[in-house]
Formats: C-alpha cells, structure tokens, sequence
C-alpha cells in the first residue's frame, strides 16, 4: 500500500536520471581520502595475543571483578579474522554488563566497526548497532559516515538507511557530510518504491525531518515536508504514540498541520527556496490514501457492535478531533500547492536528484573539515589511552609491591 505514495516521484527520479548521466556517477560518495584506513593503521599498536586476553578476562569475571576499558580495547583492536569478530561481539556484551560499561571508549567503538568492516563483517556491526543498550555501540558522525556510505557504495540503500535511523535516535546529524550522505540514503531507498511498515514509516518520516531540519535549502523543505507527512501518515493510522515513542520528536498532535506549515513557509519566503515538485505529489498521494482509507471505515457496514466499541475505546476524543481535520488538510493542501505553483516556488527535479546535485556540490568540501577534526580527535584519544596505560602500571606495581608487604609479613610472622 506505501509503495503508491512513491509512485509518481521514483518515475520522475527514473526520468532525470536516464536524462542525466551525471546523477548516476559515484563522486558524491566519500572520497578515497576520507575511507582510508592508512591513518588508523598507521597509529601505535599494542599487540596481543587474543586467547590470553580472553583466558585473562574469563578469570577476571569469573571472580565478580570488573575488567578493564583498556582490555577490550586491547581485544578489538587486535582482530586478525572474522571468526574473531564473532569472539569479540560476545566480550562487548560481556564488558557492556559489566561494572565498568560506562568505561567503553569511542575509539574502541570506532575500532570495532572498522574491524567489521575490514573483515566482511558488517552485519555484526549493524547487529551491536542495532542493539546498542546490549552491546554499548554509540558511534560518532566520523564512524556513521563511514558505515552509511559502506551501505551506499553496495547499493545496499536499505541498510544504509537502517543506519541513518539510528544517527536520527542518536540526534547525530551535525555534520553536514553526514546530512548529505544520510539523504542521499533515504532518498535513493524511497526511490526503490519499498512496501514500508508502520514502523519503516516512522523511522524514514523522523530521519527525513529531523536531518531536513539541518539544511535551509530546497533540499531541506522537501525532506522535512516528506517526514513530517510520513509522520502525520502514521499518527493518523495508529494514533499519536506511535509517532514518538523512543523517537526524538514532538508528542503533540498534528503532524499533518505541521507539513502544511512547511509550504506556509516556503511560500511566505522571500528566498529562493521551493519545494520539489515528487514531493508534493508524494504528500497529495498520502493525503488522498489517508481520505480513501477513512471513507472506506466510514462507509463500512461489516464490523460487529463489539469491533465498534473497542475502536472507539482505542481512539481517544483527541484523537477522533486530528483524525476529524484530514478532510481540512486536503483542502489547504491544494490551496497551497497552487499558490507554490503560481509563485514559481515548485522545482521540477525530483527530490532524489535535489540530494545528488547537492551532494556533488557540496560533499567533497565538507570532508576537509572532518578529517581535520578526526585527525585531532586521533590525537586526544591517543592521549587519553597513554594516561590509561600510565596508570594501569601504576597500579600494578602498587599491587605487586602490596603484595611483596604481605607475603614479607607472612614470613616474618612464621619466623617469630
């Protein structure tokens, strides 16, 4: 039933994109530059053996006490295999349920999703991602980009969005190479025409919002209009907790509202901003399946007494007031539309080929900064392990000496 919603705007991006060849080139992927691992091999090892460091950590929990950060870092960073990795998302569940699972550091969490990248292992990556309360995966922008763009690269958009939803419940959309990247994702997977579920539904609608919000473009409008109608799409069918439960959004009704304040404000601006001309098919689409939808349940004769009271125990008064306002919508919809139109504020090319212009424009100037900024945060977090390692020593030789005392004081008892 979704995939109607796309129809009109995956014929218009197939259209550009057979009138364009450009669109279909791969300079808006990262660059080699930024992918390179030469940087993060290149920086001062610690190697280990992996199965004495397992024996050690196996010993260390057995006896209720808490390993060290410095130890799984150790672990991960010594992979040599994807049987490894295997071994090692099961020490991140450990150490994640452990006393010291605040302790995992972002460069252990970076490691880790190179590693399963260097050895074909990426859907453990997606698994401990996906999992993230089990495993403790909270990547920053620099890894995200770098498993967003893993995905693109395979035309694997679906899996690229999959992440993108968790930079959305992160409210990781700072960068604007991630922005980029991260629409060019949703709108190349929109573009497949995919049978969405609610809850695909909610996800894509809160991507597509919240990192619109981040570009004051024609690009931006367009993702932000489509969202939030995704969203006004869901609150409609299955009511307001469905939008925001676990998401970073508003929990008040109105979503629909909302998405018609968008082309209130384009059209009121004085810029030159538009909307893309699929999205807006996309919206009346949506907007005319919520209307067909609920003329069918009004006009239905078929459910029981009981079916009917129970749906009306399910739908609350303000529920049954939004839902009331869908025939309102509709209406200044149109309204809008052609005022949008008559402005000249409506842009013919598809949203798909707004984000691909956008991101050969604008993608290889946003990489400079983060590599810059990676670079820098290598630095930290090399500071940051050799302050750990410091003080591990010392705390060893402490021990050590400690025990020294002790075993001292035991001869001199069994001599006196």
């Amino acid at each position: 039933m979704a995939a109607s919603v796309w129809k009109r705007c995956v014929t218009a991006a197939v259209k550009v994109k057979c009138l364009s060849p450009s669109v279909s080139a791969r300079r808006w992927l990262l660059s080699a530059a930024y992918t390179n691992t030469k940087l993060w091999e290149e920086r001062r090892r610690d190697p280990r053996n992996l199965a004495l460091l397992a024996n050690a950590m196996d010993r260390t929990y057995e006896r209720n006490l808490p390993v060290s950060s410095l130890s799984i870092s150790r672990f991960v960073d010594n992979i040599s295999s994807r049987e490894e990795v295997d071994q090692t998302e099961y020490y991140l569940y450990k150490f994640r349920h452990s006393p010291n699972c605040w302790y995992l550091r972002d460069w252990t969490i970076h490691d880790w999703i190179r590693q399963c990248l260097k050895y074909g292992a990426r859907e453990k990556a997606m698994h401990t991602l996906k999992n993230k309360v089990q495993y403790g995966i909270f990547p920053d922008d620099f890894t995200f980009n770098l498993l967003i763009d893993s995905h693109i690269k395979d035309g694997d958009f679906q899996g690229a969005c999959s992440v993108v939803e968790e930079v959305m419940l992160q409210e990781a959309f700072d960068l604007p190479s991630t922005q980029i990247l991260s629409l060019y994702a949703l709108s190349s997977y929109l573009a497949t025409r995919p049978q969405l579920t609610v809850s695909e539904e909610r996800a894509l609608g809160a991507s597509l919002y919240i990192c619109g919000l981040k570009q004051d473009n024609t690009v931006g409008l367009s993702a932000q209009l489509l969202g939030i109608a995704l969203l006004g799409k869901v609150e409609m069918s299955n009511g307001i907790h469905a939008v925001f439960k676990g998401a970073p959004l508003f929990w008040e009704r109105g979503y629909l509202g909302r998405a018609l304040a968008v082309m209130e404000g384009v059209a009121a601006a004085s810029g030159d901003v538009k909307l893309s001309n699929d999205t807006l098919d996309c919206v009346n689409d949506l907007l005319q399946e919520l209307s067909s939808a609920s003329d069918s349940s009004d006009s239905s004769g078929e459910e029981s007494e009981g079916e009917e009271e129970k749906k009306k125990e399910e739908v609350n008064e303000d529920e049954q007031a939004e839902q009331a306002k869908l025939p309102q919508y509709v209406s200044r919809f149109k309204e809008l539309r052609s005022k949008l139109e008559s402005q000249g504020k409506v842009d013919s090319a598809s949203f798909q080929a707004l984000v691909s212009a956008l991101a050969q424009q604008n993608l290889a100037a946003a990489e400079k900064p983060d590599l810059e900024q990676y670079e820098r945060r290598m630095q930290d977090w090399e500071a940051e392990k050799k302050q750990l390692i410091q003080r591990e020593k010392e705390m060893r030789e402490k021990a050590e000496q400690e025990k020294q005392e002790r075993l001292a004081a035991q001869a001199a008892a069994q001599q006196a």
